[in-house]
């Protein structure tokens, strides 16, 4: 099909029958019924065809050079017709034009033919047709998820004095067998350097933020997993009541007095649960609130920066993560356990929370089964259509020259 047929017509208008075309002239007749008829691919989608999709489940064809050859062809088709699906097209073509000048001047293999897709759509990972296309801020609804954490993490700081009254007595409940805390001595510092690793990580969402153009989306969907995920552990700490996961853990004398408890509920809140700041509380294992705040801080610091260019940052923030387990049970405050349900809990929330929310088909098929099981996603997520997209912008009005650095 020669180029100046394909100028004339926009590829991203094709149906299947012209798609089968276009195989049959170019040599891929045998693939016609499994592209076209099977997988109905159209010129939307052949637009946006990897060497993955080619290679992998549900098209799977299984000739390596047929894989290559054809997506040469794409390759040469997206450049040629242009996409008009892609944000990453222009970007993809300076690339490939930058690549055959070098050819030209070097007499080197063309980069096309020696390299697979995955590098010439390295920028593409930020980028997609999935975009949202509607990015209002609402601030009033970040304000609402505020206020909904807030209230939360009170409730939570109440139930916390309400289960260290019920803690088991020690010395009739000992700690109950656990793998790692059997095998694991104790280390006395431990969880005050997992609160350290959990404030760097929060130092780090903060930078996020505050360079984060959509950073009111951000805090809002922040505040709604965090809130809860707490308002669960609420319910888990309240039904069942463990003994102390270690011998070194001295509860403090039980209080029956409700303004005691009130005062003791807003020393928990204003301490934010941590040992760094005065706070002691027994009774609260059926998971672990540090490694929840510290796993929620990995996944959103990961999932909105960019991963080619922040890919130590993503590394720095799985190793705190990992380190701060390490130092929770190090420091025998939590049982395994505790741990592992808490890591388990927040990053399947965390990933059916993003699922949904980019991917808007299937929150139209099931919206009203959406609206019943996850009420606070369909309220705060009503306005955002796709994914969130990692763009960043200098916050203030000065200085200047900052300014128009983020703007290039």
């Amino acid at each position: 099909m020669p180029d100046e047929y394909l100028r004339e017509m926009d590829v991203a208008k094709w149906n299947c029958v012209q798609v089968a075309d276009w195989l049959t002239q170019n040599g891929f007749g045998d693939y016609v019924y499994l592209l076209t008829e099977t997988h109905r691919i159209d010129g939307q989608v052949l637009l946006t065809l990897s060497e993955n999709d080619l290679k992998q489940e549900p098209i799977a064809i299984p000739v390596l050079g047929d894989i290559k050859r054809l997506m040469l062809h794409v390759q040469h088709l997206q450049v040629t017709a242009g996409n008009s699906l892609s944000n990453c097209n222009h970007s993809y073509v300076r690339k490939v034009e930058s690549s055959r000048m070098t050819v030209r001047r070097r007499n080197l293999p063309s980069p096309v033919e020696s390299q697979s897709d995955t590098s010439l759509f390295e920028d593409c990972d930020e980028v997609s047709g999935a975009q949202s296309q509607h990015l209002d801020p609402e601030i009033w609804k970040t304000v609402l998820s505020f206020f909904y954490i807030f209230t939360v993490f009170l409730i939570t700081s109440f139930v916390m004095v309400i289960v260290h009254e019920r803690v088991p007595d020690m010395r009739k409940y000992p700690p109950l067998p656990d793998i790692f805390l059997d095998n694991m001595p104790y280390v006395p510092w431990a969880f005050e350097v997992c609160e350290m690793i959990g404030i760097i990580l929060v130092s780090m969402w903060c930078a996020v933020l505050f360079f984060h153009k959509h950073r009111f989306i951000l805090m809002r969907r922040m505040f709604s997993l965090m809130g809860t995920v707490f308002l669960l552990r609420c319910v888990t700490m309240l039904i069942t009541s463990l003994s102390v996961p270690g011998v070194h853990l001295q509860c403090e004398a039980k209080d029956n007095d409700i303004w005691a408890k009130l005062t003791r509920t807003l020393e928990i809140a204003t301490g934010f649960g941590m040992t760094l700041q005065g706070v002691r509380t027994c009774g609260d294992y059926m998971f672990s609130g540090h490694t929840v705040c510290i796993t929620m801080l990995n996944f959103f610091i990961s999932e909105y920066t960019s991963r080619q260019r922040f890919y130590y940052i993503h590394t720095i923030t799985w190793v705190l993560n990992l380190f701060g387990i390490f130092f929770i049970l190090a420091a025998h405050e939590h049982y395994s356990i505790d741990v592992f349900i808490a890591f388990y809990i927040t990053t399947r929330l965390f990933l059916y929370y993003h699922t949904l929310a980019n991917n808007r088909a299937l929150m139209q098929r099931d919206s009203k089964r959406t609206k019943i099981w996850f009420p606070l996603f369909s309220f705060f997520e009503s306005k955002c259509d796709g994914i969130v997209p990692n763009e960043y912008e200098w916050p203030l009005s000065w200085p200047k020259f900052l300014r128009e650095n983020f703007k290039k």
